[in-house]
């Protein structure tokens, strides 16, 4: 039975951290912590599926800016034309290096972008999963150095 904890515990983190790194409007941070201070989880286990989760709602991104085009400008659509544009706009004068930001509150834009601009996936998928598992990391560490 104490299996059972770890890898519900796990599969909620895992949900918390794709949703968090699509366009839905979730916090992972909450729940990483809260299983990092529970401690029924292995803080090694819980940075891989958090990151793995991330790391997947990001690529969902990606594929959604590579055909973003058939869907901009619907009334579903949760990113406006402004923020596709400034978005853009970063891209085009930072690059592919601007995935390195994918980790924060407007890094969500920064993937869409990469799909629309045609980021090659092999460096999408290493400069997010770089930036993702980096916060996660950073995270954990924080939360430790935090509670002593």
């Amino acid at each position: 039975m104490t299996g059972v904890v770890p890898l519900t515990s796990l599969a909620g983190m895992f949900l918390a951290a794709f949703g968090a790194a699509t366009v839905l409007p979730f916090q992972s941070e909450v729940v990483f912590v809260g299983l990092q201070l529970g401690g029924q989880v292995s803080l090694g286990w819980l940075i891989a599926v958090a990151s793995l989760g991330n790391i997947l709602g990001a690529a969902v991104n990606y594929a959604l800016g590579r055909w973003v085009e058939h869907f901009r400008g619907r009334k579903w659509f949760p990113v406006t034309d402004r923020q596709l544009e400034r978005a853009q706009g970063w891209y085009g004068r930072w690059g592919v290096w601007t995935l390195l930001l994918s980790w924060a509150p407007f890094g969500d834009a920064f993937t869409v972008v990469a799909g629309m601009m045609r980021t090659p996936l092999w460096l999408f998928l290493v400069l997010v999963s770089f930036a993702k598992t980096g916060r996660y990391a950073a995270l954990a560490w924080a939360t430790a150095a935090a509670t002593g």
